[in-house]
């Protein structure tokens, strides 16, 4: 797929014209899908991004004037129908559901005119986050937004031909057939052609770079009491145009119970231990 993307956004079409009449070989419980692009450069989260969610926060601040914006890398993330990951040293693994741009073109200073242009389809995201570990630094979020599996992207890649308004995208996260989150891409704050355009400033954006736009309220850590993720949970990003992106939740298969690793502290900083 990253080879397809790169191709450019014709040889995306032309790939779509040509499958268009093939008969199915494989159903998709026959495969194990991995995320739709793999490897790719760089995945490029946005947060507080919907019009009430920053109101969720409770600090009584008005709407960001910029987009906030942190990194994520591809093995923190599995594909539709994989479990996600509950790894030992917290419990608190939250779920954020997300559309996310995946871009076929590249360009540097787009203007916002033009930035739907660049564009080559969409997928859907769980942001999957450990809440405590987003606390550990002061101006990032970086730990606890890299655990090893604790997201998914997925099921797969809609073209931009079959998504005609982009601007109204209905999105939902049910858990265990709970929602618990649901809005419209009509009320981002900073919406898909501004994202593109800003993000271009300062990067390149290349083919294969996945953009995840935010997630609505009714995160988990914003319910009263918090709710987390708990083996067996079963997790749906879903939006009406682009699919449902479906995924379990497990212990960590890969932690020891037998392995605990010490931080060491000072006065200012206490030791934390893990096992």
């Amino acid at each position: 797929m990253l080879e397809l993307l790169r191709g450019g956004i014709q040889s995306i079409e032309t790939a779509c014209e040509l499958s268009a009449g093939l008969p199915v070989d494989l159903s998709l419980g026959d495969v194990d899908l991995l995320p739709p692009v793999v490897r790719g450069e760089k995945i490029i989260c946005v947060g507080v991004n919907y019009a009430n969610r920053n109101d969720e926060y409770r600090d009584n601040s008005t709407d960001p004037v910029w987009p906030s914006l942190f990194m994520r890398s591809y093995e923190s993330f599995t594909g539709a129908g994989r479990n996600l990951w509950l790894p030992p040293e917290s419990p608190q693994l939250d779920y954020e559901g997300e559309i996310v741009i995946v871009i076929g073109r590249e360009g540097h200073r787009i203007p916002q005119s033009r930035a739907m242009e660049y564009v080559a389809g969409y997928t859907l995201m769980n942001e999957g986050t450990l809440r405590d570990w987003v606390r550990h630094a002061k101006f990032n979020v970086t730990q606890g937004k890299n655990f090893f599996r604790s997201g998914s992207i997925g099921p797969c890649i809609v073209h931009t031909g079959a998504v005609p308004d982009h601007t109204a995208l209905e999105l939902s996260t049910c858990v265990n057939g709970e929602i618990r989150q649901q809005d419209t891409t009509a009320n981002l704050l900073f919406p898909f052609d501004y994202l593109i355009s800003y993000l271009s400033i300062f990067y390149t954006l290349r083919p294969g770079d996945l953009i995840s736009t935010g997630t609505p309220n009714g995160a988990g850590a914003r319910l009263d009491p918090p709710r987390y993720l708990a083996p067996g949970d079963i997790v749906e990003v879903a939006c009406p145009a682009i699919g449902v992106l479906s995924n379990g939740v497990e212990d960590d298969p890969q932690a020891r119970g037998d392995m605990t690793v010490q931080l060491r502290g000072n006065a200012s900083r206490p030791a934390v231990t893990f096992s």
